[in-house]
């Protein structure tokens, strides 16, 4: 509703077209094609304009990762663990109804990052939550614009306590919202207007009448 509260997914990870795969004698992972398939697969339930994951990509993925430094590493890791909460508290708030459609992809894609028996077991040092990350990346155009209106209304929430139930709480946010985004058009409008010389013109002061 207002301008976005979450900043873009920095540094996004190097995956799709671009990405240059090494060779599958440096690759620091294996991959199972069965496993890989339904990955993808489920990608493309969330999010049918994602990039397609294969063996080659996910090589270059981890290659990438574990060339970075570890605290860059663990932080672009813990970023998205932590925008993944955000779409988590947004399912289980009480106030809050996500659209039908939204939460059964957001419930698909929690269920992967729930069980450990994904394409990478959660143990494994640094690339451990590299499949959960990954997956929430490619799938994060799906929740985006939910979860950005939620942390909205959870600031809304916080600063006014609307009351009632969570249609009515809902309600309320919004009718505020678009009543400040009125007032905001029309401040722009007023401001704009300043800069239009309405003054008259010279044929306008000075007519030779006959």
């Amino acid at each position: 509703m207002r301008t976005s509260l979450l900043n873009p997914l920095e540094p996004p990870l190097p995956f799709g077209p671009d990405a240059t795969p090494p060779s599958a004698n440096d690759a620091v992972m294996s991959w199972q094609p069965a496993q890989v398939a339904a990955f993808d697969a489920l990608v493309h339930e969330v999010n049918p304009d994602a990039p397609r994951v294969d063996i080659p990509r996910l090589q270059a993925l981890a290659e990438w990762l574990v060339a970075q430094p570890l605290p860059e590493a663990r932080g672009l890791m813990q970023t998205r663990l932590d925008r993944i909460e955000w779409v988590r508290a947004m399912l289980a708030d009480p106030d809050w109804e996500t659209p039908a459609g939204a939460r059964a992809r957001a419930v698909r894609m929690l269920a992967y990052l729930d069980d450990d028996a994904g394409l990478i077991p959660h143990r494994t040092p640094l690339l451990g939550y590299l499949d959960d990350v990954l997956l929430f990346d490619l799938t994060w155009p799906a929740f985006e614009a939910e979860t950005e209106e939620y942390r909205d209304f959870c600031d809304y929430r916080r600063e006014t306590h609307p009351e009632g139930d969570a249609a009515s709480q809902q309600d309320a946010w919004l009718r505020d919202r678009l009543a400040e985004l009125a007032q905001l058009q029309h401040n722009a409008r007023v401001r704009d207007a300043h800069y239009i010389d309405t003054r008259p013109g010279p044929d306008d002061r000075f007519r030779v009448v006959a």
